[in-house]
């Protein structure tokens, strides 16, 4: 199955997903993100692309479950990932996946969990190469002072996440 390419209509914008016949590879806001070509290139490089616009089953799955996930009534996504990266960030990708719904992890505290503790910002920056934006959670990884830190989405939409899953948040 060739690499397919699908956007998805959502409360904080216009999603763009590519995926491989193991599954997703790539969800990422069109705009205000940073890095998205040099992302999804990484991904048809690796799994034969370029992508082809195309719907399926697997399309449609993923976009019930992105509405299910913005109307509040999805906390966890089902949809099989294909991950496209070194093993570290993989391993940095996997541990977010484990921080549940409503709840946020430090850098340090991720890389305590990989077995890394002194990675930092080597976790810091396999959290900013995250390639699948909302399923693999990494808005839910904030400053170990609580602040918000960076999102490649930008802060405005990583707050509006966070608010989803969390309404009773502050604001700013």
């Amino acid at each position: 199955m060739p690499l397919i390419r699908h956007t998805y209509p959502t409360p904080l914008g216009d999603m763009t997903a590519l995926l491989s016949e193991r599954g997703l590879c790539l969800l990422e806001f069109e705009r205000g993100t940073r890095g998205l070509a040099h992302e999804r290139e990484q991904v048809e490089a690796a799994r034969g692309g370029p992508p082809r616009a195309d719907a399926g089953a697997l399309t449609g799955r993923l976009g019930d479950e992105l509405a299910e996930y913005f109307a509040g009534r999805r906390r966890s996504f089902d949809i099989p990932l294909d991950f496209v990266g070194t093993p570290f960030q993989i391993a940095v990708w996997r541990a977010l996946l484990e921080i549940p719904y409503g709840e946020t992890r430090s850098y340090a505290q991720v890389a305590r969990q990989i077995g890394r503790p002194s990675a930092i910002r080597a976790v810091a920056a396999a959290t900013g190469r995250n390639k699948i934006s909302v399923i693999v959670p990494c808005h839910r990884v904030i400053g170990s002072d609580g602040s918000l830190t960076g999102y490649g989405g930008g802060l405005a939409r990583k707050r509006r996440l966070l608010t989803l899953e969390r309404p009773g948040l502050p604001p700013g």
